[in-house]
Parts: structure tokens; C-alpha cells; sequence
């Protein structure tokens, strides 16, 4: 569903992602983690468009989107979610919803509002749904940032830290309602540095430093692999 073939972005004479390629197919989640500074938000900005790569190539679902920019993306289907959600305050969930469904799936009337109803059933926003987003609490508001993402109707979901600033009941919440997502025409990557969620949820794992794919694996792999330890998690392994 996804396809990244040698991705590479410098600033000047910083290289923030080199050579950077990877397939997800649909129903896979594939996990994307790294230290402070490893590229991984670069990595998302240069899938989404919001920044234009130096080389290489972005496929979704077969279709080069490379030289699309982001509005354009998201109507081929690749959908991003962001770590900080920024609900319209006086927009309702079904507003937001609907209003996703329009400009970002190109559904109108009747249509758009089914999807809407569906999104909210699949993300618990239902009861929630004449809620404005001034008045939601912030689980509810990641809720609604991922809801307005999947009402674009995705092939590729993006999903950039959206457990941050959460408790941890409210991320095994969020890991159970991502795990629910799952299916044959949806490929999610998911960035988060919370790593028992990717863990959890995450068929492979792609692990980032200084922009280049350290490795690429399932996360029992990765998670034992001595560099990971040192790099990541700061252990390295003597066993």
C-alpha cells in the first residue's frame, strides 16, 4: 500500500533522511522510532509532502505521489495525524468529521455524514459527537485527531506521536483502539516514543539515527538488537 524507495532530504549540509526505503502493505502497522533528532518527523513531512525530498520516490497504492503536494497526497490517500490535535473550538466531532470527509475524501451530503458516523463508531466518539472541540478533553481530542484522518478515507495512515502527553492507561486505550484499525486496505506507520505501544501494536518496527534506517524488523528484533539498546534505550547489551 506503501512504497519509499531511497528518500533523502538535507538542509544545507545537514542530512536529516538518507536513503531511507520501506514497504508496508495493507493490514500491516509498521512501527517508525528513534532518538531525539534521528529524522523521524523529516521522514513524515517528506511522505506528506509538507517537504519536497531531495531524491527519491513515494508510492501509495501503486500511484506515485512524489511530486504532489500535501492537499493532493491526502486525496490519493495518505492521511497524517498529528502529535498536537488543534480542533476548530466552536466545530462540533460530527462537524470536524464531516468536514474531513468533504474536502479530504471528496464526499458530499449523505455520504459524508455516513462516514463521519462510522469514523466515530470506530474511535469511541460517538456520545461525543455535538461536543465542540473546546470542550474535549485531550484523549478525546487525539481521538478526534486520528477520526479526522480516517474520514479522508486513507490507504496510508500516518500517525506522528499521537500518545504524547497521555497517561498510560489512556495510551493502552489508544493502542487498543489503533489495533482495532487494522485491515487489508489501510497500511498505518506510526512514530511514538512510548516503545511497549509499538510493541504491542507494530508488525515491524523501523528504527531511525542521524536520518539513515538502522534497522528494520519485528519488534522482538529489534527490541533485543544490542545497537537499538545502546541508541535507543541507552543499554547496551553484554549478554
Amino acid at each position: 500500500m506503501l512504497e519509499v524507495r531511497g528518500l533523502s532530504k538535507a538542509f544545507g549540509s545537514l542530512q536529516v533522511v538518507c536513503d531511507v526505503a520501506t514497504t508496508v502493505r495493507g493490514g500491516e502497522c509498521l512501527g517508525v522510532m528513534g532518538p531525539n533528532g534521528a529524522g523521524k518527523s523529516t521522514f513524515f513531512d517528506l511522505l506528506a509532502g509538507v517537504t519536497r525530498a531531495d531524491a527519491g520516490r513515494v508510492y501509495v497504492d501503486g500511484a506515485d505521489v512524489s511530486a504532489l503536494p500535501p492537499e493532493a497526497r491526502v486525496k490519493a490517500g495518505l492521511a497524517r495525524a498529528f502529535q498536537v490535535p488543534k480542533p476548530f473550538a466552536s466545530l462540533t466531532v460530527a462537524e470536524h468529521l464531516r468536514l474531513a470527509a468533504d474536502a479530504g475524501g471528496g464526499l458530499q451530503g449523505h455520504a459524508a455524514l455516513e462516514r463521519a458516523e462510522e469514523v466515530m463508531e470506530r474511535t469511541g466518539l460517538s456520545c461525543l459527537s455535538m461536543t465542540t472541540g473546546s470542550s474535549l478533553r485531550l484523549l478525546d481530542r487525539k481521538r478526534l485527531e486520528l477520526a479526522k484522518a480516517l474520514a479522508t478515507g486513507p490507504k496510508v495512515l500516518l500517525l506522528d506521536e499521537i500518545s504524547g502527553g497521555l497517561t498510560e492507561p489512556e495510551v493502552q486505550a489508544l493502542v487498543e483502539m489503533i489495533q482495532g484499525l487494522k485491515r487489508p486496505g489501510l497500511a498505518i506507520l506510526w512514530i511514538e516514543h512510548i516503545a511497549h505501544a509499538l510493541q504491542a501494536t507494530c508488525d515491524r518496527i523501523l528504527m531511525l539515527h542521524l536520518g539513515t534506517k538502522v534497522i528494520e524488523d519485528r519488534p522482538d528484533v529489534v527490541a533485543a538488537d544490542p545497537l537499538v539498546r545502546e541508541l535507543y534505550l541507552g543499554t547496551a547489551s553484554h549478554a
